[in-house]
């Protein structure tokens, strides 16, 4: 685990950025991407890390965030480029690499596709993308059943989350990421595949 050193660095760089709820959520993602990480075989550290800083640039006015995702190395699609909601997960990586010094390419991944995930997620990114999804501050309506589920198998609590996302941006009739897409056909091909083996 991180030394208490290391973990001050991470509070003093983000604390200010944020307000207190946001800073607890940060906070409270990076706890549970390292129960994750645990659970999964992925190292804590580089889990604790995106975790803590997933949300870096949440709270930057979004002119700012645009201008940061201008200036990501990662591809972004017209559909994140015309949402504002969006912008904070590519701005966020650029942020953590360009302001905190974060050179891993895993981690900086998992602060990117946070939000909106991607088809071949490392298991990192998976685990931040759950441990935003199930962290200890949420509290919408299926938060406890997707806390089991994330805790089930990664393929099958990442199916089911982008399930919920790609449904309710539909019912809300919002247009959906290209990675969001592929990712969630990925996530069924994979269980389809899981399935098969298991069948035989």
């Amino acid at each position: 685990m991180l030394s208490e050193k290391q973990i001050e660095a991470l509070s003093d760089f983000i604390k200010p950025r944020m307000s207190k709820k946001r800073y607890i959520h940060s906070v409270n993602v990076a706890y549970e991407a390292v129960k994750l990480a645990r659970k999964y075989g992925v190292d804590e550290d580089s889990a604790f890390i995106a975790g803590y800083l997933h949300d870096c640039a949440k709270e930057l006015e979004p002119e700012k965030q645009k201008e940061l995702m201008k200036r990501s190395r990662f591809q972004v699609d017209k559909v994140e480029l015309s949402s504002n909601p969006l912008f904070h997960a590519v701005a966020g990586a650029v942020v953590a690499n360009e302001e905190f010094g974060i050179e891993d390419a895993g981690v900086l991944a998992a602060i990117r596709y946070h939000t909106v995930a991607a088809p071949n997620m490392s298991a990192l990114s998976e685990v931040i993308y759950l441990a935003d999804l199930i962290s200890a501050d949420r509290d919408y309506k299926d938060v406890k059943r997707m806390r089991k589920i994330a805790y089930e198998g990664l393929c099958g609590a990442m199916l089911e989350a982008l399930s919920f996302s790609v449904t309710d941006s539909v019912r809300k009739g919002n247009s959906i990421p290209v990675s969001t897409l592929l990712a969630y056909n990925d996530y069924v091909e994979r269980i389809k595949n899981i399935k098969g083996k298991e069948g035989k």
